[in-house]
């Protein structure tokens, strides 16, 4: 399992840090700022744990972005590195209130 201080040690140091091509495709997109995604690291938490996930165990972080906005980030620990895999803004239509619980549906 992977722990939040883990990821922040690794986001301490930009060097240790890699950003995924998906992730690249979606920033723009998503008006998310390699800065944003570092606070939300600092300041957040991890939720989710996704340790079978490859080629990296990863996790969903909530954080805090730079403008002090809820921010999800899903990223994976290799050693020292830590692997951005995407980021977003929680939809309050898919998540409850405090953006840690997924809604459910019942179809």
């Amino acid at each position: 399992m992977i722990d939040i201080n883990e990821l922040r040690r690794a986001a301490e140091n930009d060097d240790n840090v890699f950003i995924t091509q998906h992730m690249l495709s979606r920033q723009g997109l998503r008006k998310i700022q390699y800065d944003d995604i570092i606070s939300a690291i600092r300041s957040g938490e991890i939720i989710e744990q996704y340790p079978s996930d490859y080629p990296h165990p990863s996790c969903l972080v909530l954080g805090i972005d730079t403008d002090n906005e809820y921010l999800h980030v899903v990223c994976g620990l290799s050693g020292e590195y830590l692997w951005i895999i995407t980021a977003y803004y929680p939809d309050e239509d898919k998540w409850n209130s405090d953006f840690k619980t997924r809604k459910e549906y019942n179809e």
